[in-house]
């Protein structure tokens, strides 16, 4: 007895719709892929790009900025004998003849040689020959170093050249702090009580007879 063989009936071709359908699909796939590569930017790491996708760093900016702060204090810099007296006589003029403008009290900058009194908390009084009497003087020397005069010395550094507030104070500490590692930091800022110390810095006119400078530069005879 002979057997016939049938064949396996072809399988049913998918509609002519459903194959359209699915090549539209991968051209926008393809498409779309294409559109986030040429949207993509590869940022090697230490390159420019990468460096300013970094957050701010305040301790960077400090020691970008402290230098050139520093050489802008001691040119601008005063003898406290010869600003003491003017400053009493006139705060408003000395303030425009040699300081920097600034909404809170202008900065000024002086160069003072005294004794330093006992410190308070990091702060010592000087006493300085040829400055009144009525004058109190001051200089910080840390641990903590306080206030913006130094970020504000120069006058071009300003909050619109800042994301926000917080980055705005924060670029005063930052310049505070390469303050303190280039400055004070090899001095032995605990126990200057008694010697005679020369300071060049910035201080705040509010009150003129109290002056609180930040240094820039500080020797110990």
């Amino acid at each position: 007895m002979t057997h016939s063989i049938t064949p396996n009936p072809p399988a049913p071709k998918a509609p002519a719709s459903s194959r359209r359908g699915l090549l539209i699909g991968v051209a926008i796939a393809v498409l779309l892929l294409g559109g986030i590569a040429l949207d993509t930017t590869v940022v090697h790491i230490g390159s420019e790009s990468d460096v300013r996708a970094q957050a701010f760093s305040p301790d960077t900016y400090g020691q970008e900025q402290f230098p050139r702060i520093q050489a802008f204090v001691k040119e601008k810099a005063v003898d406290a004998a010869t600003l003491a007296p003017e400053v009493l006589a006139d705060k408003n003029a000395v303030a425009e003849k040699y300081g920097t403008a600034s909404s809170t009290g202008a900065i000024m900058f002086v160069t003072v040689t005294g004794v330093a009194g006992e410190a308070k908390s990091g702060v010592y009084p000087l006493q300085a020959e040829g400055v009144p009497a009525d004058i109190t003087i001051r200089v910080q020397t840390g641990p903590a170093i306080n206030g913006t005069d130094l970020r504000d010395a120069p006058g071009d550094i300003a909050f619109g050249g800042f994301k926000n507030q917080i980055e705005y104070q924060d670029a005063g500490s930052g310049i505070n702090r390469a303050m303190k590692a280039a400055v004070l930091d090899n001095i032995d800022t605990a126990s200057l009580t008694g010697k005679t110390v020369t300071v060049t810095g910035a201080f705040r006119l509010i009150n003129p007879k109290n002056w609180m400078i930040t240094p820039v530069e500080v020797a110990v005879q």
